[in-house]
């Protein structure tokens, strides 16, 4: 069961099961509230978001009791997608360089959305990315080793030291607002280093 007492099966607390319309308003909900606090700021009026959704007041309050627990839930909801995402990779077992691919991918939710972190962040609760790779750990350990077996990567990097140099990476990108530019450097020089270098 998640925080907002859905379970992963799409029931809600006592096991009676959640409505479709309500799921469906739940994710409209959540991307609305993405836009407008980009936008508008942690300032931004519940209001705006429901008709942002298309939905009414009282249906957001339902899920969402307070604007924290709204800003939190998009926060999440962005780190789930990044999960199925990382499960797409891991179910390619040809794809030996997968690993680069969620590197990548980290950096991507972080920066395009770093507006929506610095408005939670307004609100007192600061986004760690070292956490939500923390979730990831799984993933990060067998996609490291298929790509370790195949000599993709070195073979003394361990998934310890490669989730605390990406959340490092990522966390000042968010922070500094690099460019494209900027970031596609850097993940260049980390890919650099997590590769076999040539022996003597």
């Amino acid at each position: 069961m998640n925080r907002d007492g859905v379970s992963p099966a799409g029931s809600a607390s006592g096991g009676r099961p959640v409505r479709a319309d309500a799921r469906r308003n739940r994710a409209r909900i959540l991307e609305a509230a993405r836009a407008v606090f980009v936008e508008q700021g942690a300032a931004a009026s519940t209001e705006t978001v429901a008709a942002r959704a298309g939905v009414a007041i009282g249906t957001v309050f339902r899920h969402f009791p307070t604007k924290p627990d709204l800003l939190a839930a998009v926060v999440m909801n962005l780190w789930d997608r990044l999960v199925v995402e990382v499960d797409e990779l891991v179910n390619e077992p040809e794809d030996v360089t997968a690993l680069f691919g969620l590197c990548t991918r980290v950096m991507a939710i972080g920066t395009q959305n770093r507006a929506v972190f610095a408005r939670l962040a307004e609100t007192g609760t600061r986004v760690h990315l070292g956490d939500a790779l923390t979730r990831l750990r799984p993933a990060v350990d067998l996609l490291l080793e298929r790509a370790q077996r195949a000599g993709a990567v070195r073979d003394d990097l361990r998934p310890a030291e490669l989730i605390a140099l990406l959340a490092a990476i990522c966390q000042e990108a968010m922070t500094d607002e690099w460019s494209e530019q900027f970031r596609q450097r850097v993940l260049t020089i980390l890919f650099d280093g997590m590769r076999p270098t040539a022996k003597p």
